[in-house]
């Protein structure tokens, strides 16, 4: 008898492939959008989108706090260029604001990932978080 985890069949190699391939098309994870941006290899805008109070309180450095609600076509026209790659993130992965960040930036036209894990998988990487109105300076690595 199989387990359960064998007992669905594994898709096939070329169907995993474009599956994977599709997901990172939709996802960037808390380590890589940390290592960028400690790199200065910033080509994406971090766009925390829970409430400015929460973001006040604590975000990942170098994130913009815009709402999701408070995303509008004229706002983002007036800010960023078309071709501009955006990251979405909220709380954690018990949270859809990432998701409703995205689908708004998307239905604009907009790239856009969501940053898997948001606040909760940071913290869980051990990169730290900053707090008050501005982006904050992001530590460098070494």
């Amino acid at each position: 008898m199989p387990s359960f985890v064998a007992a669905t069949p594994a898709a096939p190699a070329s169907e995993a492939a474009r599956h994977y391939a599709a997901k990172l098309a939709f996802e960037a994870d808390c380590w890589d959008v940390h290592h960028a941006l400690s790199h200065g290899l910033q080509d994406f805008v971090l766009l925390d989108v829970r409430g400015r109070n929460a973001y006040a309180d604590a975000h990942v450095p170098g994130a913009i706090s815009l709402p999701h609600a408070d995303i509008t076509a004229e706002r983002i026209a007036r800010t960023w260029p078309a071709d501009t790659l955006f990251v979405t993130y909220c709380a954690g992965p018990h949270c859809n604001g990432a998701d409703r960040g995205a689908l708004k930036l998307a239905q604009l036209g907009y790239a856009v990932k969501i940053m898997i894990g948001g606040m909760t998988g940071w913290a869980d990487e051990g990169f730290t978080f900053v707090a008050g109105r501005d982006p904050g300076q992001v530590e460098k690595a070494a």
